[in-house]
């Protein structure tokens, strides 16, 4: 059996640490590649009479059947209007799934909570928002929570989230911390 020489064995050394630092630039250094098309997460949160209630990630709009089918599916079967069936569900809908009768159930579509909206980073809407929903965005006090539904209940509504600097304590650092958290839904 023939052993390397010393040369030998230094030349196969530096290609060893060549071949280490490409490697280790292409894994921790190189930027992301940015892919073809960035999907967007649609929660919908389904409870009730549904086999496996809970939150579910869907990565296009669900139908009202795609989300009570992702759920398991009704514990016993009832009776849904079809033409309700296809509507198509948007981000942060509350499925509440009730039986009516032996042969009817009813769903109702209502808007998760606030702290599970904040959690998947779905904005609050201005107009709709209590001022206990509004402390938990971070740099929202009681007070400042307080202004914010007096000017919505002076003015009726919020027009647009930038309405926001026209209230005491919001300056435009305040605004930008806070203008991601917010939306003016119709």
């Amino acid at each position: 059996m023939k052993y390397l020489s010393l040369c030998q064995q230094r030349i196969l050394f530096v290609l060893a640490l060549f071949l280490l630092g490409i490697l280790t630039f292409i894994f921790f250094y190189s930027p992301p590649v940015p892919s073809e098309e960035i999907t967007k997460e649609i929660v919908i949160e389904i409870l009730g009479e549904v086999r496996k209630p809970g939150v579910y990630i869907f990565q296009h709009f669900p139908t009202l059947k795609e989300a009570i089918e992702k759920a398991g599916g009704l514990k016993e079967p009832g009776l849904f209007d079809q033409d309700s069936f296809s509507e198509s569900l948007k981000t942060g809908t509350l499925l509440n799934v009730r039986k009516e009768s032996q042969q009817e159930a009813r769903i109702k579509i209502e808007t998760m909570e606030a702290h599970k909206l904040l959690v998947f980073n779905i904005p609050l809407d201005l107009n709709r928002v209590s001022r206990e929903d509004l402390c938990l965005i971070p740099g929202i006090g009681e007070s400042l929570a307080r202004e914010i539904i007096t000017h919505r209940e002076r003015r009726k509504r919020f027009r647009l989230v930038e309405e926001l600097k026209n209230i005491k304590g919001i300056g435009e650092k305040k605004y930008e911390s806070l203008k991601n958290f917010l939306i003016v839904g119709s």
